[in-house]
């Protein structure tokens, strides 16, 4: 059941390539709650006391596996022809990764108390960062989204102020800290179609 019985013995990268791979394995099948240190253990062929000489509880290792697993956000700009579907889509695009992780997970990860620490820890390097960088990547994408409305004559994007344009990605954290899970499609469409669409366009008047 533990490495030793195949009679090699995996070392290094070999062996955390194989933790973090069944770690992803035991989320997809049995969901966070009933994932537990020694399960991954057992999955991955090896002991327990393995696991914690390199994370120290299930989230460290949990989170370490998604950053591993976890698709990237695509760096393709939606250009579907009109605004409103381009915003929908990319908004989608960004809610996919955590379809994938779950609701359970979510859910999981933000009531463990290190994550709260490495948040609160993170939190001045992440503020440093923003004001270092004013154009994140999602407002980027954004301004080129908004960008190709203009050239197609929808808008005019001087009209626009920054806050204005990160108005969605501000919406959709507040629906993922609200209800601790991935934003249905329902929910994006109304964020688009109800607020940020109609404020856009009432601008431009």
């Amino acid at each position: 059941m533990y490495e030793q019985k195949k009679g090699t013995r995996r070392r290094g990268k070999i062996l955390e390539e194989a933790i973090l791979f069944a770690t992803w394995k035991e989320l997809s099948e049995t969901g966070y709650a009933n994932m537990t240190m020694e399960s991954v253990a057992m999955r991955a062929e090896t002991n327990k006391s393995v696991l914690y000489r390199r994370w120290n509880n299930k989230a460290e290792l949990v989170i370490a596996a998604i950053r591993k697993y976890l698709p990237k956000i695509s760096n393709e700009i939606p250009n579907t022809g009109n605004l409103r579907d381009d915003v929908y889509t990319y908004l989608r695009e960004l809610m996919e990764p955590s379809r994938l992780i779950g609701a359970q997970t979510i859910r999981g990860l933000i009531m463990e108390p290190v994550v709260w620490r490495t948040i609160i820890e993170s939190l001045p390097q992440i503020i440093q960062q923003r004001s270092e960088n004013k154009e994140n990547k999602m407002t980027t994408a954004m301004n080129a989204i908004l960008k190709n409305a203009e050239l197609r004559g929808e808008i005019s994007l001087e009209k626009l102020t920054p806050q204005i344009i990160s108005l969605p990605f501000a919406l959709l954290q507040y629906e993922v800290i609200t209800n601790l899970g991935p934003v249905s499609d329902e929910t994006i469409a109304e964020i688009v179609d109800k607020i940020f669409i109609p404020l856009i366009y009432t601008i431009q008047q």
